[in-house]
């Protein structure tokens, strides 16, 4: 079941509408999880940050050992070719992605030279402006370079994420803060994670073990262009239960106000709702 609404698919060439058949019972991404994708978003007219989104589908492939056959540029014409079905106020997730078509004689490694592509594009509603979410801490942790490709945005790191999501969800929260391997806060189950103190914003440093997201990336701009203390530095899940402020970074909302993590209340700031004008007002002057 798709997650969304009114598809349309690019695949072998040509745009087909619906959720159409991409791959095969015998493709190496159906049975050994050499599948990569990325996430854009058409809002408001707009599609910001769509190339950033198309250059790091083709860097997630070679990470995953295929070798990507849409230039960047392409891609992105393909999407806005696509998106021409629908209205300027739709809101659509853009998702471009590979998956390995063959294996090598062990059938485990990937041919790199028979790679699938495919671009998808779904109505998914932006989240009201007033959703906000609760964050609880899970045992399940994020991976490393040396055991998963934390290097790419890669479909067969999801499952961990689902694990996390149904553990807080099973305790009535509805994200989770999650540790990296050294027990440092790395992110949400689903998106970056900023904090705020004395009107001070931190984010947890870059250390291989998440992907530091695009949005995430726009919005620091953003905060110091503006003349905001921004760092990014390790974060203790104390730090967090000290913080005025909590919200979340992803591709998919832009800006998540978090109001709670465990025992732990937090108001919707001035700050988190900061950051969320200044991404619209960059993305729509873009």
């Amino acid at each position: 079941m798709a997650t969304g609404t009114n598809i349309r698919t690019y695949f072998q060439g040509a745009w087909h509408d619906g959720d159409v058949p991409i791959m095969r019972a015998a493709d190496h991404g159906a049975w050994l999880g050499s599948g990569v994708f990325d996430g854009a978003r058409f809002a408001q007219g707009v599609t910001p940050d769509l190339e950033a989104h198309c250059a790091r589908v083709n860097r997630s492939a070679k990470a995953l050992m295929l070798t990507p056959t849409v230039e960047t540029a392409t891609m992105v014409e393909i999407a806005h070719e696509g998106l021409r079905a629908y209205a300027p106020d739709t809101a659509v997730y853009i998702r471009p992605m590979y998956w390995g078509i063959d294996g090598d004689p062990t059938a485990i490694v990937p041919n790199p030279e028979t790679t699938g592509f495919a671009l998808c594009l779904e109505e998914i509603p932006m989240a009201p402006e007033s959703a906000t979410t609760k964050l609880g801490r899970t045992r399940f942790r994020r991976p490393v370079l040396e055991s998963s490709v934390v290097n790419a945005k890669a479909g067969c790191l999801y499952p961990n994420n689902a694990r996390m999501l149904t553990d807080v969800r099973s305790r009535g929260f509805g994200n989770a803060l999650v540790a990296d391997a050294m027990g440092n806060v790395a992110e949400s189950a689903t998106a970056n994670v900023f904090m705020v103190k004395d009107g001070v914003v931190f984010t947890p440093i870059a250390n291989g073990t998440f992907l530091a997201g695009i949005t995430r990336a726009r919005h620091m701009a953003n905060m110091r262009a503006d003349g905001m203390e921004v760092h990014e530095t390790v974060l203790t899940f104390e730090d967090f239960e000290d913080a005025d402020e909590v919200f979340l970074s992803g591709n998919m909302n832009k800006v998540t106000p978090v109001t709670g993590f465990e025992d732990t209340a937090y108001q919707v700031g001035p700050v988190t709702r900061k950051v969320r004008e200044m991404y619209w007002d960059w993305a729509l002057s873009a």
